[in-house]
């Protein structure tokens, strides 16, 4: 059963604030990633591109942990622990674009590289350890 996020989880992760995701490489051992993330409801949502190491590790095994720290209030974060529900190409070229408007401020993800095929992953916040 998931975790409720609290309107002041759910107002940092609105922010332009930058999470890190920790995922299991395939010998178990933590990769930590920094990425934009967004919210649908109490699930998180975040892009990648097929075959990056994070995309990889989340087929294999889709538990992860997050954080988000406020730049401004180290005390303000949001922590949990979660497992990836969904992993889609479908709107996922969009979905990069929203998170180029949230974090840079530009209509278009201005890094796609050709041949690159996004994906976006929607994951379950099992456990919030800390939430401000």
């Amino acid at each position: 059963m998931a975790d409720t996020l609290s309107s002041a989880a759910r107002d940092l992760i609105a922010r332009p604030v930058l999470a890190s995701l920790a995922t299991l490489n395939a010998d178990g051992s933590p990769q930590i990633t920094p990425l934009w993330v967004d919210r649908d409801g109490d699930d998180v949502l975040f892009n990648t591109a097929q075959g990056r190491v994070k995309a990889r590790n989340l087929e294999r095994d889709a538990r992860v942990a997050v954080t988000v720290v406020d730049p401004e209030n180290q005390y303000n974060v949001v922590a949990f622990t979660g497992t990836v529900t969904d992993i889609t190409t479908d709107g996922a070229d969009e979905h990069i674009d929203s998170l180029a408007k949230k974090y840079l401020g530009v209509d278009s993800y201005p890094m796609r590289r050709e041949g690159e095929v996004r994906i976006k992953v929607t994951v379950r916040t099992d456990r919030i350890a800390m939430q401000g």
